[in-house]
């Protein structure tokens, strides 16, 4: 694939089975993981045993990204010796999940940010965006895509459409790298919405492709043609 041209469906699963199903719809155009979609996926086994699911994922999708996300988030020079130690592994198709900022809103994410994508070459997925703003410095940061979670800010009575045509705008208008992934899928009608509005990217929740494909009338029609397909045997 040329890289140069990034399709829009990224999968939101830790789950192997789920990712060849899509893969094989040419509907998975890249991964994304965290903890929360490990543990909710049933994936136990501690750190060598999550080394192992992501490799294993990394070359199941090949050419595509897989992010993996940091743990730790107490200072910069933990998460750089983290995020150095998750490309050692040796998977070319991995990015490093860092959130915009610490838990109590540390700034040290973004000089991670910037060391690891203009000093390493590490690619960086930017996490936990909330608004167009954060996902400016971002993107200004060098962070290769910034994830906007769009789910949420639509939970906090915000329109999440807004945020992503003012953050396409900016990203366009200054031409930066960066491309906007929508994440946090509520609704089916969020992945259409998103991209729309702007998102380069938008992160699936699997049943909602189904949710996406399958259309009452559609079955109906199928149905129809087998059924008069049968009456001229």
């Amino acid at each position: 694939m040329n890289e140069s041209i990034q399709l829009p469906l990224f999968i939101d699963s830790g789950d192997k089975n789920e990712i060849i199903k899509y893969l094989k719809m040419g509907l998975c155009h890249g991964v994304t993981t965290n903890p929360t979609i490990l543990i909710k996926d049933g994936f136990t086994g501690g750190p060598e045993a999550i080394k192992k699911q992501m490799l294993e994922i990394a070359k199941l999708i090949q050419p595509y990204r897989l992010s993996v996300e940091l743990t730790q988030n107490d200072n910069a020079q933990s998460m750089l010796a983290e995020a150095k130690d998750i490309i050692s592994w040796g998977a070319a198709n991995i990015d490093i999940k860092v959130p915009i900022h610490g838990p109590n809103g540390e700034l040290d994410n973004l000089e991670v940010i910037h060391e690891l994508e203009n000093e390493h070459n590490i690619r960086v997925n930017c996490t936990a965006i909330m608004s167009a703003q954060q996902g400016l410095l971002a993107a200004l940061a060098g962070a290769s895509y910034v994830s906007l979670f769009c789910g949420r800010v639509n939970n906090m009575g915000y329109d999440s459409r807004e945020e992503l045509k003012k953050l396409r705008i900016l990203l366009d208008q200054y031409g930066l790298k960066s491309k906007i992934i929508a994440a946090s899928t509520r609704e089916a009608i969020n992945i259409m919405e998103w991209i729309l509005a702007g998102a380069h990217i938008v992160t699936v929740v699997p049943k909602f492709i189904e949710t996406m494909l399958v259309h009452p009338y559609s079955k109906e029609t199928v149905q129809m043609f087998l059924a008069d397909a049968k009456k001229n045997r």
